[in-house]
């Protein structure tokens, strides 16, 4: 549910919230934003694409001078897994919805530089905060009933925050980014710069984590490694911004009995970003503060493995897992209604004793995860107040 607060936070474009805008008015208000003449403020926008477009000379290096078909390969699975993998972990599960804490600072800097830095907190926390009260509604920062172009553009059309925020509302937007390690600015640079990261902070930010990123890559395979990793980290930046409208069925209604459960929005639990990432995105906006997605048998999570790593090295120190309540309030009674369907016949019988084994195989996999869960969690949503 959206308060007032997150219906205020984000920077409305001038086509509005409401109304599918056209291609035109689309691009007209992305070089709107990205006019560093009108305000100050486009520096933020101008950033993420700078460092996404700094990425493609690693790529024509390595294709001109480093090619070969195993570092091909090594890169589309650094990009597509351990990429996609860490911004799962740490920009979705624990930056925005604090779905596990970490032990102390040291922890949280390895968590937060574990890749290439890509995409900056405060465009994807925030926003995503106001998706996930309006998913696919009027609002919604990368509403996918509105189009392809509408959410591929929307880290500079629609994710940044407000300029013109109260201090309190500022102090607001702050407590949301403030646990993944970033030092905001003053409400007076926030006036200054219309952001909350400083801009000599972020940059610095990139080019330490670049240079520690090359230089390890270097140490283990030369410029050819190094090339080739960070020239397919181009393409999970440029692809990360199709994310939401994949994920969500472009826009139409797809969703299965049975796989999607949560009817609150149009995510669908596709098997790529599923097996690549455990970004099961259904499963997520029913449970959006779970450690993990992936809660049937078929549904591998790689995200929530590296987290459960990650807390046998002492790093995450609690979690919430939803898995047993997924059970207890939507697969197991599913499981039930399917038995009643079934009609008399010969063949009934049969049916439903395969249903009650699915279901005994389903409540074994419940207890298996209730015993390796840290804590519940009281509510299923975090509130934004």
């Amino acid at each position: 549910m959206a308060t007032p607060f997150l219906l205020r936070v984000l920077e409305e474009p001038r086509y509005g919230w409401a109304a599918k805008p056209s291609t035109r008015e689309i691009c007209r208000e992305w070089f709107f934003r990205l006019n560093i003449f009108r305000s100050r403020a486009a520096w933020l926008p101008i950033a993420g694409w700078f460092w996404t477009l700094c990425l493609f000379p690693f790529g024509v290096v390595f294709l001109t001078r480093y090619f070969s078909w195993w570092l091909m390969l090594a890169g589309f699975l650094y990009a597509m897994v351990w990429i996609g993998t860490h911004g799962t972990m740490y920009l979705h599960r624990f930056s925005t919805h604090r779905a596990f804490k970490v032990r102390n600072g040291l922890a949280l800097l390895i968590l937060r530089n574990l890749t290439p830095k890509i995409v900056p907190e405060e465009v994807y926390v925030v926003s995503h905060h106001v998706h996930h009260a309006l998913s696919d509604k009027a609002g919604d920062p990368y509403n996918a009933t509105n189009g392809f172009l509408y959410c591929f553009l929307a880290g500079e059309l629609h994710q940044p925050i407000r300029r013109d925020l109260t201090e309190k509302d500022y102090d607001h937007v702050c407590q949301l980014v403030r646990h993944t390690g970033m030092r905001c600015n003053s409400y007076e640079q926030y006036q200054r710069w219309g952001s909350i990261a400083h801009p000599a902070r972020l940059i610095a930010h990139y080019l330490i984590n670049w240079a520690f990123w090359y230089a390890a890559f270097y140490a283990m395979g030369g410029h050819a490694l190094a090339t080739a990793l960070f020239g397919w980290s181009a393409m999970w930046a440029v692809g990360i911004r199709t994310h939401n409208y994949d994920l969500h069925a472009f826009g139409k209604d797809r969703r299965q009995d049975g796989v999607d459960f949560d009817r609150g929005s149009l995510a669908v639990n596709a098997i790529w970003p599923g097996f690549v990432a455990g970004e099961w995105h259904n499963n997520h906006h029913l449970f959006p503060q779970s450690v993990r997605a992936g809660f049937l048998w078929w549904q591998p999570d790689i995200s929530f493995t590296c987290i459960r790593i990650f807390r046998l090295l002492g790093g995450v120190t609690e979690w919430r897992d939803f898995k047993p309540k997924f059970f207890e309030r939507h697969y197991r009674p599913y499981l039930a209604a399917r038995g009643n369907e079934l009609v008399p016949s010969p063949q009934a019988e049969g049916q439903r004793q395969a249903i009650g084994r699915l279901a005994n195989f389903q409540r074994s996999d419940e207890r298996r995860a209730m015993s390796g869960a840290d804590d519940d969690l009281v509510s299923e949503r975090q509130a934004q107040t």
